[in-house]
C-alpha cells in the first residue's frame, strides 16, 4: 500500500486568517493558502489548484501507461485539470466539476488515442477520487 500526505496549518478566521500547506516530499514546504488565495485570485495556492494539479498529473501518467501498452510511438500528454468550485452552494462552497484538457501526441489513430484518452479520464486514481462530473476536451497533434 502506498500512502503520500500534504498537510494544512490554518491561523485566524476565514476571511482575515491564512495557512500553509506543505506535502510529504517537501516539493511544497509552508506554501501560504488564504481566503484570498482561493476565492479573489490573489497570489498563493488553494485548495482546488493543488487537487487539479493531481487530477492533470495523474490522468497524464495513467494515459501515457495505456499508450504504452497499446505501442503508441512518440507518445507525449500535455494535461489540465480545471476544477469549479461553486461558492454560493447552500450550507458550504461545492466542488461541481473537474474538466481535462488535453493534448495527445502519438503514433496511432485518432480514434484509438480518444478510446485510450477515455479510458484514462475514468480510470484515473485522481477521477476516481473526485465525486463530481469529470468531463474532458481533448485536442490531437
Amino acid at each position: 500500500m502506498i500512502r503520500k500526505s500534504a498537510s494544512a496549518n490554518w491561523d485566524g478566521g476565514l476571511k482575515g486568517g491564512s495557512g500553509t500547506i506543505s506535502t510529504q516530499s517537501g516539493v511544497l514546504k509552508d506554501a501560504s493558502y488564504s481566503f484570498a488565495t482561493r476565492f479573489e485570485d490573489k497570489v498563493g495556492t488553494n485548495p482546488e489548484e493543488l487537487v487539479g494539479a493531481a487530477h492533470a498529473a495523474c490522468f497524464a501518467m495513467f494515459l501515457s501507461a495505456l499508450m504504452e501498452g497499446a505501442d503508441v510511438a512518440g507518445g507525449s500528454v500535455k494535461a489540465k485539470s480545471t476544477i469549479t468550485l461553486d461558492p454560493s452552494t447552500e450550507g458550504s462552497p461545492t466542488v461541481t466539476a473537474a474538466h481535462l484538457d488535453v493534448t495527445i501526441m502519438g503514433d496511432a489513430p485518432d480514434a484509438t488515442l480518444k478510446e485510450l484518452a477515455d479510458t484514462a479520464k475514468a480510470g484515473c486514481p485522481i477521477s476516481k477520487l473526485l465525486k463530481a462530473e469529470v468531463t474532458m476536451t481533448v485536442t490531437l497533434g
